[in-house]
């Protein structure tokens, strides 16, 4: 009763709202106008694209809501292929998600998720006839898992948490949210303590069970190759103490650039590389401007005419991951404006790792930080006073890198875990 309560609902209410809003961010958001016009020919595009697969073969279906959360997918994708003859779609709700992984290797069909209503659910679902659905983190559509449920697939929400102060807890919200929850297969959580609050829904025990994160995994993989791929001649970083600041937004700039500028007086061998998060020609040359006449800088893209600038400003995107393993010291952007990223892409090459104080949304970067491995930094003076001494004890340095890479290797083997949990429902 419960249940088809909170689907008329979600059916009479939410969803008409929820189209209606994004037909409107439409107009003057390109990326969800992109998003739209994507799913105008979902289906025939996926009755095309299917008609080439080996139909006798089992599929299992990965969702994402976008490229974040497909990085966490990954692992489990590509060790799954490696290990079973099956069929893999992988499906988007985000354009960027979508555009940047069409070309996946590993995937045989990609497509975008349709809009959540009833009838759409169930087409998708009788095209694609999924054996097993894994959702990655929180992606969570209702029509779409009940459909799931109708035709008996079983239903994984993979590398699922929740925090104690989650929207999902206030009273109705909740209500709503138990029901949900007791439709999946299995969820499984990154930690315990996710698993503590999933158990807080009323959900039953063996429904959920912590797994680990596949993160973990995927960083370590990816910084296996990283290592090879040389981007910066030995000459430029030869002699030099590297400070890598990833991912950074004005706000986080604001507080690493004064100390940098500072710390650059007193020692001649620090280099500090700066990855924008959006290297927009506009953020590029305010960050130019704001060291001109102070530091020398050059643009990674003209690295090949280096002349011992102090500052390389990072102009593409796609390469974060790999400068790190040049990095003797990282910085963790988002830290000053919201969420801080993720600090596992520094932590697997062994090195301390600053961030600011917007770490509410990490439990990697909270756990570095008990560990001491993860410097929590506040202010200008903080960030010049921790870059100071980790650039002048080189044995306090190489302490805390290996309790970041001891960090990150103990939680390996997520990826294996969920697989297990895949494997007995196929």
């Amino acid at each position: 009763m419960i249940k088809t309560f909170w689907f008329l609902v979600y059916n009479i209410f939410v969803v008409p709202l929820l189209y209606l809003l994004i037909r409107f961010a439409g107009l003057f958001n390109a990326k969800i106008r992109s998003g739209i016009n994507g799913r105008e020919r979902v289906y025939e595009q996926l009755i095309l694209n299917a008609a080439s697969i080996d139909k006798s073969r089992k599929l299992i279906w990965f969702h994402s809501s976008s490229l974040g959360e497909f990085e966490q997918a990954k692992p489990i994708i590509e060790k799954l292929k490696n290990e079973k003859n099956v069929n893999v779609l992988i499906t988007f709700f985000s354009p960027s998600g979508y555009e940047n992984s069409k070309k996946y290797p590993h995937a045989d069909l990609i497509s975008y998720i349709p809009f959540d209503t009833k009838s759409n659910a169930e087409r998708f679902i009788k095209i694609v006839n999924p054996t097993v659905a894994v959702l990655m983190r929180y992606d969570i559509w209702p029509n779409t898992i009940k459909a799931l449920v109708d035709h008996d697939v079983p239903v994984f929400l993979v590398d699922a948490t929740m925090r104690s102060t989650s929207l999902r807890k206030y009273p109705l919200i909740k209500s709503f949210h138990k029901m949900l929850f007791s439709f999946f297969t299995k969820i499984l959580t990154v930690s315990e303590t996710d698993t503590k609050e999933f158990l807080d829904f009323g959900l039953n025990s063996e429904k959920v069970k912590a797994v680990g994160d596949t993160r973990f995994d995927r960083v370590y993989q990816r910084s296996v190759l990283a290592k090879g791929r040389n981007l910066i001649k030995e000459e430029v970083l030869q002699n030099k103490k590297v400070f890598v600041a990833g991912s950074t937004w004005e706000q986080d700039e604001e507080i690493i650039f004064p100390a940098f500028e500072k710390l650059a007086k007193y020692d001649s061998r620090a280099l500090m590389i700066v990855a924008p998060h959006e290297p927009t020609e506009l953020h590029l040359e305010k960050i130019e401007n704001e060291f001109s006449g102070k530091i020398k800088t050059i643009r990674f893209s003209h690295l090949n005419n280096y002349n011992d600038e102090r500052i390389i400003i990072v102009d593409s995107i796609g390469i974060l991951l790999t400068l790190y393993t040049y990095a003797d010291v990282a910085f963790v952007g988002g830290s000053f404006k919201q969420n801080v990223h993720n600090v596992l892409e520094a932590a697997v090459y062994g090195v301390p790792v600053l961030f600011g104080p917007k770490i509410e949304n990490s439990q990697e970067a909270r756990k570095l930080s008990e560990l001491g491995a993860g410097i929590i930094v506040r202010n200008k003076k903080q960030v010049y006073k921790a870059l100071r001494s980790l650039f002048s004890d080189e044995k306090v340095r190489k302490q805390k890198g290996e309790i970041s890479i001891s960090f990150v290797k103990e939680n390996l083997g997520a990826t294996e875990k969920i697989l297990k949990e895949i494997y007995l429902a196929l």
